[in-house]
Order: structure tokens, then sequence, then C-alpha cells
């Protein structure tokens, strides 16, 4: 089960998986309740086998007119007495009184008139499009034929990653419905993978698109003229129900997957499980005031932190380390630091390895065996288990990054992430590109990054577009792991005019408090010799060789690594050495003599200027190098391995001391005093009668009348309870129905609404002649008719809210039936719970439906006190 909603009527449907909708009656949910404890398992049967299959009322010979995929929500209407059930792409409307069947139609208004057929897996692109693994008759004809299939092998994956992304599930995330809810001017509003909301009326009709963020819309909330959106960036946008942006802020981290209202505070549910209040008059001088405030207060709870982190990057050329080199390289440093992060490079090559990469990666796989032999035996030399913990790691053919946290310091790492970008081969290829993890520590953001880019001394402008590609498309979009401490009351960020997040555009990683690239740039020296170069380093002049380093001199331009820095050099060049062959004699002395250079880097940038270094709040992340080596004894690759040590301040907020401190400047200023008291005003209202009596299909108008001469507010109709007469004149208990919706003999339309300043809305309640049948179950009828004839009243309940608080005003309203003797009605009329296909209800609307008449009432105040009808416990419903 995916989604249930409980309905104007008191039913319960439930939306599951293969398109399967339920419903459970009101009175089958009535008389379960009514058991008494020692009958709760004869309860739970009873409700058990009474669902209604809606199929069956949609079933035309063996197909279905519903799309057969999963159930993901449901929406009761109660404004219009309808229901929405939601696909991932389609939309379904019912009758919620009659269970019709209205429309199927899709997200962009059309109605769908045939049955959905399943996407295509991407596994059936991927076998056709990748033929990867070569015979021996194939080697046998030549390497040129050999190197060609190689070639159309990877051209071949390069091509199925696009078509799947085209043609298979990527297709759906990027245009999928996430979310569906209901303004309180009734109109209903769902939300997309894309960012994107659209509206729709009551009948399902498209009225209006509109998107401010890229990010999926997550969930959403309606109170009053507002509507709150929750993206899955952690985004909050606060909205009028016209759709036009009021405002909105980061909320969290990682996605906001629920919200909830509450007194003076909306609260937002992240997806690690933090959650935070936010004031409903947001963005407003609330906010002002209460962030000037606890600015002045920053001192109290702000700790700063330090830790140490050891960043190694390592071009392996498909070879295995040595357990000696392996602790030449990690196990000596890595004894006083608390984080330790380590890239690699071309952990594995070949056509076939990377052409099953990239299929691996189209239907979500990663990682290979070469890949875990690198992690399990870096977190041998790290005693993993003991000393060390991994906290994440992320493969993309060739290229692998993983980190392991010290055991002191885990507890404090959260919302681990990872992502991979290829760049090899038109983008789809992972022999070059970007792999990635992203993290909280002590609740700021750092992210790393491994890399490899194009290689050959002449490629500096591909090493620059591979740097920008990565850059700007890497996405940590699926978050998981634990989270770090993420629980408190926020004030939000600023918001520009349009009410967007600030620099909605930018990549993900231009929002790290710090980043750290790493990996083999292939950046080379140039203009210089073989023999100039190999003389130059015997001599140790390296300041020569930097001033020829094409790396310093694009960063230095502005190219690439924008905003970034180095530390300073003081070790030989890392490229290219011949394997096992030690000390400065080895570099590459064979045909080809490629130019010794510092291929194997380490960049980064904090959250802090080169003018202010001073770790604080607003500069939350200070970063320092304190050593920057290569390991020249490692013979195991043509390349050195080469680590940097970090030492980093973090300033975090003490979150209990903060929420202290907010909690004194709510109880001690006065201007905040005056704002929230205002917005807990609900303005005026006149309800033109609280006493309604009906006869037979006769319907009454209720007029609401907003007095307030500047406010809108929006009022919802819900029903207390009803009581029945018995034969002998007297009353039966009072029934409560709490959140169960109308009895099935009052209809009030619309029950939902937003009123204007000095505006009356007209609310039809009308008496509908229904009969109830007992339940079939397995097609045997369970008990026979029941005619309810006798008269009935009903207490309805109009609760009146405004836009700044859940602060309610109600209005009771008693409406009475007077039930004159007369001969059952058509069977039209009759509400059939078990009605087979072809006979389904009428889908007459309340005003199809035919002779009413009106009546006028005159106008008074009913928010004065009346008599309360004592409400009873649940288990009174046995008396129904």
């Amino acid at each position: 089960m995916f989604h249930f909603n409980l309905l104007e009527t008191g039913e319960i449907w439930s939306g599951t998986e293969a398109g399967v909708i339920k419903a459970w009656p009101w009175d089958v949910i009535a008389k379960s309740l009514s058991l008494t404890p020692e009958e709760k398992y004869m309860a739970s049967c009873l409700v058990e086998n009474a669902y209604i299959d809606l199929r069956n009322y949609v079933t035309v010979g063996n197909m279905f007119s519903l799309p057969t995929t999963d159930v993901k929500h449901m929406l009761a209407d109660h404004c219009r007495a309808k229901v929405w059930s939601l696909t991932s792409m389609t939309f379904a409307l019912w009758d919620a009184r009659t269970r019709e069947l209205l429309k199927v139609f899709g997200m962009d208004g059309q109605v769908e008139s045939a049955r959905l057929e399943p996407l295509v897996m991407p596994e059936q692109f991927i076998e056709e499009e990748i033929k990867v693994k070569p015979t021996k008759k194939e080697k046998n004809q030549g390497s040129i034929t050999f190197l060609q299939k190689s070639w159309n092998a990877l051209i071949g994956a390069g091509g199925a990653v696009r078509r799947v992304a085209t043609k298979g599930t990527f297709v759906e995330d990027n245009r999928r419905t996430e979310t569906v809810a209901q303004a309180m001017d009734g109109a209903i509003w769902s939300g997309c993978t894309d960012g994107s909301i659209i509206m729709w009326d009551g009948n399902g009709n498209w009225l209006k698109e509109f998107s401010y963020h890229n990010s999926s819309v997550q969930c959403i909330k309606a109170l009053g003229e507002k509507v709150w959106v929750g993206y899955a960036s952690g985004a909050v946008q606060v909205m009028d129900v016209e759709g036009n942006p009021l405002g909105g802020w980061t909320g969290h981290s990682c996605p906001v997957i629920q919200m909830a209202i509450g007194g003076s505070y909306i609260f937002t549910l992240a997806h690690h499980g933090g959650i935070r209040g936010w004031p409903l008059t947001s963005p407003g001088p609330l906010d002002d005031i209460l962030r000037t405030e606890l600015a002045k207060r920053e001192l109290s709870y702000t700790r700063v932190e330090n830790i140490k982190m050891l960043v190694g990057t390592w071009n392996v050329a498909q070879e295995k380390a040595s357990p000696e080199s392996l602790w030449s390289w990690l196990g000596t440093a890595s004894s006083d630091v608390g984080l330790v992060v380590v890239g690699l490079q071309e952990v594995e090559m070949g056509a076939g390895v990377l052409a099953m990469a990239a299929a691996k990666e189209s239907v979500g796989l990663e990682g290979s065996a070469n890949g875990q032999w690198w992690i399990d035996n870096i977190g041998k030399t790290l005693d993993e288990g003991i000393s060390f913990h991994r906290v994440g790691s992320r493969q993309l053919a060739g290229l692998l990054i993983a980190a392991w946290a010290r055991t002191d310091l885990k507890p404090h790492i959260g919302d681990v992430d990872a992502a991979a970008v290829p760049c090899g081969f038109g983008r789809a290829i992972g022999n070059k590109g970007g792999v990635g993890l992203k993290m909280r520590v002590y609740d700021r953001r750092i992210c790393f990054v491994n890399n490899h880019f194009a290689a050959h001394l002449e490629n500096v402008a591909r090493r620059n577009a591979d740097f920008d590609h990565i850059y700007r498309t890497m996405n940590f979009n699926k978050p998981h792991g634990s989270a770090a401490s993420d629980t408190s009351v926020q004030l939000h960020k600023a918001v520009n005019a349009n009410g967007n997040q600030p620099d909605e555009d930018r990549p993900e990683l231009a929002e790290a408090d710090m980043v750290v690239f790493l990996g083999d740039f292939n950046y080379r020296l140039y203009g210089i010799t073989y023999d100039e170069a190999r003389d130059m380093v015997s001599q140790r002049s390296f300041d020569w060789l930097r001033e020829r380093d094409q790396l310093r001199a694009e960063m230095k331009a502005g190219n690439v690594f924008q905003g970034m820095r180095e530390g300073f050099i003081r070790f030989p060049p890392t490229y290219k050495f011949q394997r096992h062959q030690p000390g400065l004699a080895g570099y590459d002395s064979g045909e080809k003599k490629r130019i010794p250079a510092w291929c194997d880097r380490i960049v980064y940038r904090d959250s802090c200027s080169e003018t202010i270094r001073e770790c604080s709040l607003e500069c939350p992340v200070v970063a320092a190098i304190t050593s920057y080596e290569a390991c020249m004894d490692v013979t195991d690759s043509d390349h050195k391995p080469v680590n940097c040590m970090f030492s980093v301040d973090l300033a975090r907020v003490n979150e209990l001391i903060r929420r202290q401190e907010y909690g004194k400047i709510i109880e001690s200023n006065e201007k905040l005093h005056c704002l929230l008291q205002e917005s807990r005003h609900v303005p005026d209202t006149i309800i033109s009668t609280n006493n309604i009596i009906l006869e037979n299909e006769e319907t009454v108008v209720l007029r609401i009348t907003n007095n307030c001469g500047s406010k809108k507010f929006a009022f919802e109709i819900l029903c207390e309870g009803q009581s029945t007469s018995k034969q002998d004149g007297t009353k039966t208990d009072f029934i409560p129905r709490a959140s169960f919706g109308l009895p099935h003999w009052l209809e009030v339309q619309p029950s939902i609404g937003l009123i204007e300043p000095g505006e009356t809305m007209e609310v039809n309640v009308h008496h509908e002649n229904y009969y109830t049948q007992e339940e079939f179950v397995d097609g045997v009828v369970q008990g026979g008719w029941c005619e309810l004839t006798r008269d009935k009243e009903a207490v309805l309940l109009v609760n009146v809210t405004g836009s700044t608080s859940t602060e309610t005003v109600t209005h009771r309203i008693n409406v009475r039936h007077c039930c004159a003797a007369s001969s059952p009605p058509a069977p039209a009329n009759v509400l059939s719970i078990t009605a087979p296909p072809g006979d389904a209800p009428s889908s007459e609307g309340p005003t199809e439906r035919s002779s009413r008449k009106s009546q006028s009432n005159h106008l008074q105040r009913s928010d004065a006190h009346f008599g309360a009808s004592e409400v009873h416990d649940l288990h009174r419903l046995r008396n129904m």
C-alpha cells in the first residue's frame, strides 16, 4: 500500500501496486469500532474482507480503463466530493459518493483513451546495443579488427547510455508526479520531479503550470491563502493560492519529504529525520527581529571544532599495490588524522571494462572486483573496523573514491552521498571524468571529487572543459546513510525578489562549505624538452619548473579551478616513471620519453576569502595545508601517489543553547509578542443560520460572510456527529463521526473554501435519499436491505482559520432531516457497494439531481455559545 485517504463519506480508499484501488465503506468501519476489546480479532476480519475492488467498476472485457502501474498518491477533494488517484504519469478522477470513475488523464491534461503500455526496461536497450566480448576468431583476425570492434563497443555503450536516458526510466524521472495537495480555494496542486507545479480545477482540467526551482517537488502544504512547497534540494518556498511566489529559504541540506502545520509554525521533516519549525508569517518582520536578536547572541551558541584530514590521489595504472606501498602512502600519515579520503585512477581500463561499466551505470549498478580489492586493502592499512570506519565510496569504471572516518569523528559525519560524471567518448564513458563524495562534518558540507582529465601535452582546453563539465553537472541527488544532528527551530536565509532561493541555478558543488579536487589532472610542463626537465629535476630546481606548469598558468588566467588554491609544491614531478625502478633515475626513458610533469594534484577552497581567515558562522570552514608531498619510494605504477594534510576549523551551532536563546527572545521581546498575537487573529465571520431543517431531497443555502475588511479566511465544514429518532420518538445516542466525514444522507458543497474580505460564499446543504446494503464477501450476501426512513439530525462544524495560524473559530450548525412517510425512491438512487461492473451507480452531481427546493434563512450571528452536543466514545457506535 502506497497511500490511503479518508473521504467525506467516511469511506477509506487505498492505493496499492499494479493500479489496485480498494474502498472500505463507513458502515463496516463503524461496526468494527463498535465491537468490544474481546472481539478485536472479529473486528479486524470484518474490515479486512469487506473492501471493494474499484477495478470491478471500470473493467471492459479483460481490459482495465485504468493504468496498471502503482497508485502512488491519493487525494480526497472534500470541496466537490471527488477522489484523485495518481500514478507517476497519470491521474484518475472519481465520484466519492457513487465510486464512479469520471476520467483518466495525463500530466498534460489530455484524457487518456487507451490503456498505458509499460515502459521498455533499460536492460533491453543495453543488450541490443552493447556487444563487448570478442571471440577467439575475432582476435585472430588481427589487431586492427579487434581494436575497431573495441572502439565500436565503446561507442555502442555510450549510445546505449544516451538512448536509455531518453527512452527508459530516466525520462520518467525527469517528469513524474511526486506529490499532490489541495489549496484552500479548492484548486488541486501536483508537484513534479522536474520542479514544476501543475494547477488543476476540481474537474481535472489543466489550469496552469509554473516552476521556480529545478529540484524535484517532494511535498505541498496549504493553509488559508498560502501554499508551502518542499523540494528535494532542501529548499522551502511559500506562494499564494494563485502560484505567485512570496518567499523561500533553505530548510535542510537534504530533501524536505513532509510538512505539517501546528500553532503559528510550519514544520518540515527532512529525509534524514531532522525536523525544523518556521513561522507561518515567514518571510516577514518577525524573521528580521529574530535574526537580529540571535546574531547579537551568536557567541553564546557557536562552537569551533578542529579536524585533521588526509587526502590522497594515485593513478595506479591497473596495478595492485603492495602492503608496503600502501603503508608508505597512507599508513604513517594517517596516524593523527580524523578523516581519510582516497582517490584512485585507472583502477581498471580496456574497452570491454569501460563498456560494461557504462552498461552498469545505465541500470544503477556500480563497482567492480578490482575496486573492492582496493577498498579492502586500504581499509586494512587504516585498521578499518577498529581505528577507522568507511563512510562512503563510489566507482565509475577506472575512477574510485572512498572515505574513512576515525571512530570518535564518525558520529559527527552524516548525509553522505556519492555522484559520478563521465567525460570520455561523448561524455558517456568513464575512462575520463569524476567521482565525488559529499558529507556533513559537524553540520558543514564538504565535497571531495576525484578526477581524471584528458591526456597529452596539447589538450589543455579539453582538460579545462572536463573540469567545467564535472563542476557544473555533478549532482548528489540521492540522500542516504546516517545523519548528523539536524533538529532545531531555524531562521531562513535571505530570499530574492521573486521568492526564489538565491543562486538557484548554481552548481551543487558551489553550495558546499569546502570542496577538494584531487586526481590525475594531466596538466604538463610546456616549453621545455625532456632532457631539460630531467636536468632541472636532478638539480631540484622546482621553482624554474613551476613557471612552466600548465595548471599553474591556467589557474592564474582564471580558466580552471576558479577560486581554488593549491599547496606549495616541493616534490619532484610525479609522472612518468618506469615501474619498479626506484629513485629519480626511474623517469621514462623509453621511445616516447614523456616529459616529467606534476600530473597528480590536490586543490581546494574553503568558505573564506584570502583576507578573512577567522572561523565564524559567517565563515564556517577555514582550512590550511600542513603538508603536501609525493611518495617517491613507491614504484608500483608509472605515477607516484600524492597526499595532502589539512587542518580544518569548522564553526557549528550548539542547537540546544540556540533554542534556549530563541525562547528567551520570544518571551522578552514586546514587539514579537504583538506580531505573534496579530498572527493568531481570525477574521470576523457571520453565518446565516445555526439551524437547518431539510425534507426529502431538499437543498438549503448556508451563507458564510467574511466580515473583515482586510484579510481573507478559509473555512472547512466537518460533521461532529449524528443521531437518529427511534420508533417511540426518542433520539438515539449522539454518534460521533470525528474525521469520518458526512453521513450518506447529507451532502455539503463546497465543504472548504477561501473567502475574500467583505465577500459571502453560498454553501448548498442537501438531503439525499441513499439506502445502504450489507456488504458482499466473495459474492455472498452477508445481510439484507435496511431502509433508513427515520428522522435524522447531524451537527456540522464550520471551522474558520486565517493564513498565519491554526487558531480556529468554530460555528455549530444543527441540520435536521424530517422524513415524510413515502415509498422508497427508484433504484437508481440506491447506493450499492457491491454493484456489478455493468451496473455502476449514477454519476449525477448535486446540481443534476432532481426536484430540489431552496429554503431562505434569516441572517444572524452564530459565533456565540450554543448548547454543545455530548460526544461519546467510539464504542457507542454499536448502537447504530
